[in-house]
């Protein structure tokens, strides 16, 4: 058990870490160093976050289950117990596996399907939320030999998701920091289907060349971003009533390029042949962020005001500050210093800058 100096020192460090400007994976990962140190633990898994619908995104984990990533992901969602989307509810920043389950991890979804077959003792999660949205989630693992992780642990983690918070969306806002980058379209749609065990059954013809462009795979293997699996078991979490969010993400890639993945059920007709129970294919859309879309990110990401936020979508039209106070029915000296507000928390000079940033356009 690190001393109280040592979580002391652990959390500046994190704060430090947090004000270094660090692009999200490196950050996480130095992160994830400090943690090791003051806690310990035997695995983790860290993923980002849509603000809206906290359906994860962009990974970082060492796991030793990841062949069975499918249904690791299918039974994360599908666990209530200590889920991410619960303890943003409960306004709680971290708990421990075995206190929600009050010792008796079957009684956990993800530990009776998944993390039984692995030894593990204990699950420490901790969630990042603001006012301005969710921005990500993070499990770490123990095993049987280092034993389940204990108040302290818990308070630790609740402690420094505060810093973290901010830092996550912040890496987000420097993403429009760039012009997006221009993808091919020439290839056609990108449509997967998943069983409802999401292993994937069918993809559009377009979407191996479009994804391998996206998404560059390893030799011999093909490319299939976790975000597919996070939507599609978001979809069967809300069917099952676990939770009711939607199972859609938006996503950054590279180079202020942003995605947009919807997960549906697919509707067919009966068919005489079909086994027992079975169900129509899931279909997982992927596509590139719309406007509006972005709009929202950006103003979440650098912390505008939902007032500010409405504004930044009515500029987007065109609208000249007589008319935008006219549609927000304030007067246009209110509608000004809401817009400095805007430029002072973007850093954008001007109305061009701020929504040349935000949808990406060159500027």
């Amino acid at each position: 058990m690190a001393s109280v100096r040592a979580r002391t020192r652990g959390r500046e460090r994190i704060v430090a870490l947090g004000d270094a400007g660090l692009p999200d994976r490196e950050l996480r990962a130095a992160v994830l160093g400090v943690l090791r140190e003051v806690i310990g633990f035997s695995a983790y898994v860290w993923l980002l976050t849509d603000p809206v619908t906290l359906v994860g995104s962009a990974p970082l984990a060492d796991v030793p289950c990841l062949p069975e990533l499918p249904a690791l992901v299918k039974s994360k969602y599908a666990t209530a117990v200590n889920r991410w989307t619960a303890l943003r509810s409960r306004g709680t920043a971290a708990g421990l596996l075995t206190e929600a389950t009050g010792g008796d991890l079957a009684r956990s979804l993800v530990w009776r399907e998944v993390l039984s077959r692995y030894a593990i003792a204990d699950v420490a999660s901790a969630v990042f939320a603001d006012q301005h949205g969710c921005w990500g989630f993070l499990d770490l693992w123990r095993d049987d030999a280092s034993g389940p992780f204990d108040a302290a642990d818990a308070a630790f983690l609740a402690d420094v998701a505060a810093p973290l918070v901010g830092a996550l969306r912040r890496c987000q806002a420097r993403t429009f920091a760039e012009p997006a980058t221009v993808y091919r379209h020439d290839a056609g749609p990108v449509v997967l289907t998943l069983d409802d065990e999401l292993h994937i059954v069918s993809r559009t013809a377009a979407s191996q060349d479009w994804l391998d462009v996206l998404l560059p795979p390893g030799p011999g293997a093909q490319a299939v971003p976790a975000s597919v699996y996070n939507v599609a078991a978001q979809l069967l979490a809300a069917e099952a009533g676990v939770d009711d969010h939607p199972a859609r993400a938006r996503a950054h890639l590279a180079g202020g390029f942003w995605l947009t993945l919807r997960a549906a059920r697919l509707s067919s007709e009966p068919q005489p042949d079909a086994p027992a129970g079975a169900r129509p294919a899931i279909a997982v859309t992927i596509e590139e962020a719309s406007a509006a879309d972005r709009l929202d990110l950006f103003g979440r990401a650098y912390g505008l005001t939902a007032r500010e936020r409405e504004l930044l979508s009515l500029l987007a039209t065109g609208s000249d500050t007589r008319t935008l106070a006219r549609q927000m029915s304030l007067s246009e000296h209110t509608v000004t210093d809401h817009l400095k507000s805007v430029f002072a928390k973007t850093g954008a000079r001007d109305r061009i800058t701020v929504l040349s940033r935000a949808l990406g356009t060159r500027r």
